[in-house]
């Protein structure tokens, strides 16, 4: 009898909380997410039904636009079409425009954004531990768990600070042209509701910490009362 219930408790010792489990699929669908919004240029879009609108879309690294006048040029004998890399290096003028295409709140953006990006990938690499390498019996289970948690949290509130700074100043009347038939795009949802499932995960995680150190406390006190009846 004193066997089998020992035997209970270990093989509960060993399996994953739902918490933990469900904490996998959101770190999932936060490192797709966020990827993808780090990478895409559309978190500010034109109206396509504009024909006149001089900006394409616009990402953190990627802009593109209709026919965008040189700010720089008075004379208005410049303009630049198409879509190009923040830093593209080739394009005669375009580093001049840089102050103008790069201000202050973007960078401050593409900062915490990509403090959100580094998180999440760690965060995916710390869960194929998790899931693939590691288990409730292991040393160092609750501390990799914690650590991924606290990993989450932190890209959680990165990308917020990112996504509050752009959606305030974004699409502001001094900065890009037509701001009245601008709006925030798919790329900029997607890093909304990746930072949304970033601190769920985190949370989740957290929960899966304090009830696998509550199952390994029980366990312990299992494994004393089975060597003092023994």
């Amino acid at each position: 009898m004193v066997d089998r219930r020992y035997q209970a408790e270990d093989e509960k010792m060993k399996k994953r909380t739902l918490a933990g489990n469900v904490a996998i699929g959101f770190v999932v669908v936060t490192f797709v997410l966020i990827s993808v919004a780090f990478a895409t240029p559309s978190w500010l879009v034109s109206d396509y039904r504009i024909t006149g609108a001089r900006l394409d879309r616009f990402g953190l690294w990627t802009h593109c636009f209709r026919s965008l006048p040189d700010p720089v040029d008075v004379n208005q004998r410049r303009f630049f079409v198409g879509c190009r890399w923040i830093y593209d290096p080739f394009t005669t003028g375009y580093d001049q425009i840089r102050g103008f295409l790069v201000p202050a709140f973007l960078v401050a953006t593409q900062f915490f954004f990509t403090l959100s990006f580094i998180a999440a990938l760690l965060s995916a690499i710390l869960t194929l531990l998790y899931f693939l390498c590691c288990g409730p019996d292991m040393k160092q289970y609750i501390t990799l768990i914690r650590l991924n948690a606290w990993i989450l949290l932190v890209g959680g509130i990165s990308g917020a600070i990112a996504i509050i700074v752009f959606a305030a100043r974004a699409n502001k009347s001094n900065w890009m042209p037509g701001h009245d038939n601008n709006f925030f795009g798919w790329s900029f949802a997607l890093g909304c509701i990746g930072v949304i499932t970033a601190l769920i995960a985190a949370t989740l995680f957290f929960v899966d910490g304090h009830v696998q150190q509550k199952k390994k406390k029980q366990f312990k006190e299992s494994q004393m009362r089975f060597e003092m009846e023994h």
